[in-house]
């Protein structure tokens, strides 16, 4: 069985304690991991400040030549990395080794960014009686930067922190979720190998209730990134103060489907969106809307394609659907349920739990106030809405607290140009679910739903200070 250390200074360190890491599948404990008390994060801020003095002077060749080499290495390891996914975190395989491509693009992408990172000329004579200036403009790398990441795509988003961070020569403390800290363990020995030098990754693994305040409030830390729940998030951007931060929460995306959309051709896509990873993904698609002229059909199929997903072990290649991440979260989606039915909520298909496990469930017959409904569900359960007007189902699709993604199926140009305008998410995706995500567009939310923009080139914008620069060419 594996026993974890700390990651600090380019060293392995023992911790003074130690937690067990389950498997969400079976339970069976998989690892011992340390865990970290707030004298090992002060300790790793401070050398991570510390290698900031040097790594900010390297030249974006050498920064995005560690970055490729990443790549690199992770090409080689995908299948071993995958595996970790599936025990820590009950990711099915396939899900697990589709993570592993998107973190090896994500890291591609930040190798690009890094010799892209520009500013501008600024015509300073412009101004009235300005004719001897010259103005421009460079982005300058932060220093430390605390990472705080979530369990649902614990490559993934640890990349979209790590690598922009990199690819301008900021150091990072990273705090992993509790649940899987393995993968980004791993990383340590990825970057290790790929040259990143010592003290520029931190990796402090425990309690993100006992940690978090020395990770936000050091003054060595300028930046916070934080991917997880509004009610964490809120508490973070409270103790931030003047310095930096993203904040990338919670979601009940929604999708619109128009009559014009050809029902056969969506369903199966809507399913994946629906259920994948069992719903605990941030856009995971949790709503749909459905234009009453084919509502019926489409439940119709859209149950009888769920019903084709496999519940089971997540190193199993068949399975589509494996445990949700600890049997607390079933639990309280159970409560839901159990709620909305006593509400009226219908189920059509699904609603079957084991301690561990929740079969993909579609419910109808709900309203906006059920927690399944208007809260993140962080499982696999889907409720289906029937409207009459394009404009009551963006009325009911903006309903909500939150806006992460949204979505709208339709073949009329200007019905998608108005949804696109109305929907209040800080995206839309036209003909296609909200779960849509790649690694180098802009991905953040509106309301509740978040603060600042992750994807690479523009996580980097939130991980650079702006300086402007002025030469007067005559005494």
């Amino acid at each position: 069985m594996q026993e974890t250390k700390l990651w600090i200074n380019g060293q392995w360190e023992q911790a003074q304690s130690t937690y067990e890491l389950t498997s969400p599948y079976s339970g069976e404990m998989i690892a011992k991991v340390a865990k970290a008390n707030s004298q090992d994060v002060e300790r790793a801020i401070e050398g991570a400040h510390e290698a900031f003095q040097v790594f900010k002077k390297t030249t974006a060749y050498e920064r995005a030549e560690i970055l490729y080499k990443v790549v690199d290495i992770m090409r080689k390891r995908k299948q071993e990395l995958a595996e970790i996914l599936a025990k820590e975190a009950a990711k099915p395989i396939s899900a697990g080794v589709a993570e592993i491509d998107r973190t090896i693009a994500t890291y591609q992408f930040s190798a690009e960014a890094a010799k892209q990172s520009t500013g501008e000329t600024v015509p300073m004579d412009a101004a009235p009686g300005i004719t001897d200036r010259i103005g421009y403009t460079k982005r300058i790398p932060l220093g430390v930067v605390s990472a705080i990441t979530p369990f649902n795509f614990p490559f993934n988003l640890v990349a979209h922190k790590l690598g922009p961070a990199f690819a301008v020569g900021n150091t990072v403390v990273l705090k992993p979720a509790t649940q899987t800290p393995l993968s980004a363990i791993i990383m340590a020995d990825i970057f290790k190998e790929a040259g990143l030098p010592d003290g520029c990754l931190q990796i402090v693994t425990g309690s993100g209730g006992e940690l978090s305040d020395t990770l936000v409030a050091h003054p060595h830390v300028k930046k916070v990134t934080f991917t997880g729940s509004g009610v964490v998030g809120l508490k973070l951007k409270e103790k931030v103060g003047l310095r930096k931060i993203t904040l990338e929460l919670g979601s009940n995306a929604a999708v619109i489907v128009e009559p014009s959309a050809p029902i056969e051709k969506i369903v199966s896509r809507a399913v994946s969106g629906a259920f994948g990873f069992a719903g605990q993904v941030c856009i995971s698609l949790q709503r749909i809307y459905v234009h009453t002229s084919i509502y019926d059909e489409f439940v119709r199929q859209f149950v009888m394609e769920t019903k084709k997903l496999r519940v089971g072990d997540p190193l199993d290649a068949n399975t589509d659907v494996s445990a949700m991440i600890h049997p607390n979260e079933v639990e309280r989606i159970k409560a839901w349920i159990e709620e909305a039915k006593i509400q009226g909520a219908v189920i059509a298909t699904g609603a079957e739990f084991t301690e561990r496990t929740l079969s993909p469930t579609v419910v109808t017959n709900v309203t906006a106030q059920m927690k399944i409904v208007c809260e993140e569900t962080f499982a696999p359960i889907v409720s289906i809405v029937s409207y009459e007007t394009l404009t009551k189902a963006i009325a009911l699709v903006n309903e909500s607290e939150l806006g992460l993604n949204a979505g709208i199926y339709t073949n009329v140009l200007t019905d998608a140009m108005y949804a696109a305008d109305e929907l209040e998410a800080g995206a839309v995706m036209i003909n296609d679910i909200p779960t849509f995500r790649v690694d180098h567009m802009p991905y953040g939310g509106v309301k509740m739903s978040g603060y600042g923009k992750e994807g690479v080139k523009y996580a980097i914008d939130e991980m650079t200070n702006l300086k402007f620069i002025t030469i007067k060419t005559t005494f």
